[in-house]
């Protein structure tokens, strides 16, 4: 009987040209990759550029026309003025009509802060009360509330106006802002109810548990937690206020209580010279105030639109 000796086999490394051709192809593969993606973003970078140019092209012209005379402004069709000045800053700011630039000013902002205050306080009063008190009515009350939402303003601007009409408040503030102290803003409304809806209600019942009633509750608990809607709804109610043309065109007759919107129209005159360079001018005056608001307080709307998906 003779032992058998398993059969041992040297074990060698494979070796060939295949290694060196895959680490190559691949290299490729990343630059032709590279080469497409610097592509596509030198793509998308234009497309942006170009679409920023369409939408600040307005803003621009507006800004350029406002360092023209008026005889530079229609049929010229070169953007950048020949001989810039700022003639037509200095007539807008001595006013027109025999009012001050600092009237129609003064008349805009007190229109806008006083928009704020009164869609600030009747908001959240009336979002609290829709969503934190079980009153009989109150889903019907709340449909109704965004049914108006539905409703065009121009269907109600004759009753509105024969109403103030009657009550003599034509040619006073009254009826551009009595709306917003009655809560007759439905949207800021809406937005403020979502927001409350998401908040826990054990804050609420560890509330009353220690005796507070609705006014503590408000004042105390929500209010707080409702910064970020109450700052989106102000910037809106400021910038929509400070911007209105139809509201103050119809209520107010009387130059001296005129709004900026309103005082660019008296630079156009269809029967003499139109000032176009001045209209101009004062259209930049009347957009810093809104623009330096939106930009310093830009960061409140951001976090008021993505706090609405917050649950608990």
């Amino acid at each position: 009987m003779t032992a058998t000796t398993p059969h041992l086999t040297k074990l060698t490394p494979v070796t060939g040209a295949s290694a060196p051709d895959d680490l190559e192809v691949s290299a490729q593969l990343r630059k032709v990759h590279k080469r497409k993606k610097t592509v596509k973003s030198v793509l998308f970078h234009i497309f942006v550029l170009a679409v920023t140019v369409v939408i600040l092209y307005p803003a621009v012209w507006m800004l350029m026309s406002s360092l023209k005379p008026t005889s530079d402004i229609i049929g010229n069709i070169s953007i950048i003025p020949t001989h810039a000045s700022f003639d037509n800053f200095a007539k807008a700011l001595s006013g027109i009509g025999g009012v001050s630039f600092w009237t129609f000013f003064g008349n805009s902002l007190f229109l806008a802060v006083m928009s704020v205050v009164g869609i600030t306080l009747s908001s959240t009063i009336t979002s609290y009360a829709f969503a934190r008190i079980d009153f009989p009515g109150r889903g019907i009350f709340f449909t109704l509330m965004i049914a108006t939402l539905l409703l065009p303003f121009h269907v109600v601007i004759i009753p509105q106006y024969i109403m103030f009409n009657e009550l003599g408040l034509v040619n006073t503030f009254v009826p551009l802002l009595i709306g917003k102290f009655l809560a007759a803003e439905a949207f800021f409304v809406f937005l403020m109810v979502q927001f409350m809806r998401n908040l826990p209600r054990e804050l609420d019942e560890a509330a009353r548990i220690d005796g507070a009633g609705h006014v503590r509750i408000f004042r105390s608990i929500m209010l707080p937690l409702m910064k970020p809607p109450i700052m989106t709804a102000s910037i809106f109610a400021f910038i929509w206020s400070w911007n209105d043309f139809f509201g103050p065109l119809l209520y107010l007759k009387k130059p001296d209580l005129y709004s900026l919107p309103i005082a660019l129209r008296l630079y156009v005159d269809q029967t003499s010279v139109s000032d176009y360079g001045a209209q101009m001018a004062m259209a930049v005056l009347a957009l810093l105030p809104v623009l330096l608001f939106f930009i310093i307080f830009q960061r409140f709307i951001v976090d008021g639109v993505s706090t609405q998906g917050l649950k608990g």
